[in-house]
Formats: C-alpha cells, structure tokens, sequence
C-alpha cells in the first residue's frame, strides 16, 4: 500500500466530499458549511473565516486519509466497499460526537445550550445529527462521507 496514494485520494476525496456538501447546501438540502464552521474556531471575521476553513478542512481530510491508510494497512484489506463502510461510520461519528458534542464545548463563536441569553454567538449549534442545519444535513453528510471513504480507499487499493 502506498501513502502517497493515500494521501491523493485524501485530496480528491476531500473535494468531492466538499463539493457534495456545498452543492447540498446551494440546493437548500441543508444550511451545513464545514468550511465555515472550522474558520470561525479561529477568527470572527466571515470572509477569512470561510478561507481558512477550507485550508483546514483539507487538511482534516489529509489527516483522516492518513488514518484510514493505517486502519486499512493493520487490516491488510482495501478497496471501495470497505472505504465506503468506513466513510459511513466517519460520517456518523462527525454528525453525532464529533459536531453535536465535542465541537460546541470547544468551539469559541458557537452556541451551545448553556449560552447565556445575553451572549450572542456566530453560530448556532448543530443540534443533535445536526437537525438544526435542516432535516437533508444527515442525509447529505453521510453519502458525502461515503464518497470520501470509497475514494480514499479505492486510491488506497489502486496503489498497492
């Protein structure tokens, strides 16, 4: 297995995941903007925001193809199938623990339900599978983590 090829179908599977979730939102699926939501953890300002947001989401999705390349290569297995299946439970543990719980604890600029009434956050907070960005957000998140998956993998699989 190589790494580099991990490391390529992390970009690709990146964009495509990106791409997917933006595409879901311009479509009025969902008001989910990842990008956006990582930017504002370190700047206020809306327009660096979104910038730096992506910047860090593709490295997030570096970080993770780099994972699923160590999960894969301890396995000794790869290919679509087994990424897609990765990428659904990526996609589950992001809507669930990882957006719902974990990120408004840490999160600076988002509410949470222990905001007090006189604060005024940027963002507020995804709610349990992220209902609170509209009812297609699980939905879309998850088939774009699926993507993400099959692809990192399949790269994965093409470079062994």
């Amino acid at each position: 297995m190589s790494i580099w090829a991990a490391l390529a179908g992390g970009f690709v599977g990146t964009l495509v995941l990106t791409t997917a979730l933006r595409g879901a939102n311009e479509a009025g699926l969902t008001r989910v903007d990842l990008p956006f939501l990582l930017g504002t953890a370190v700047t206020e300002d809306r327009g660096r925001a979104k910038a730096i947001g992506y910047l860090l989401h593709f490295v997030a999705g570096e970080l993770f193809a780099l994972a699923y390349f160590a999960v894969l290569s301890a396995i000794d297995t790869n290919g679509w199938a087994i990424g897609a299946l990765f990428g659904l439970l990526h996609g589950i543990v992001s809507a669930t623990a990882l957006v719902n719980i974990l990120l408004p604890v840490v999160h600076p600029r988002m509410g949470s339900t222990l905001s007090a009434a006189n604060s005024s956050p940027l963002l507020e907070p995804p709610g349990f599978l992220m209902r609170n960005y509209g009812r297609g957000t699980l939905v879309a998140t998850l088939l774009a983590h699926i993507a993400y998956g099959a692809i990192v993998s399949g790269f994965i699989a093409l470079g062994s």
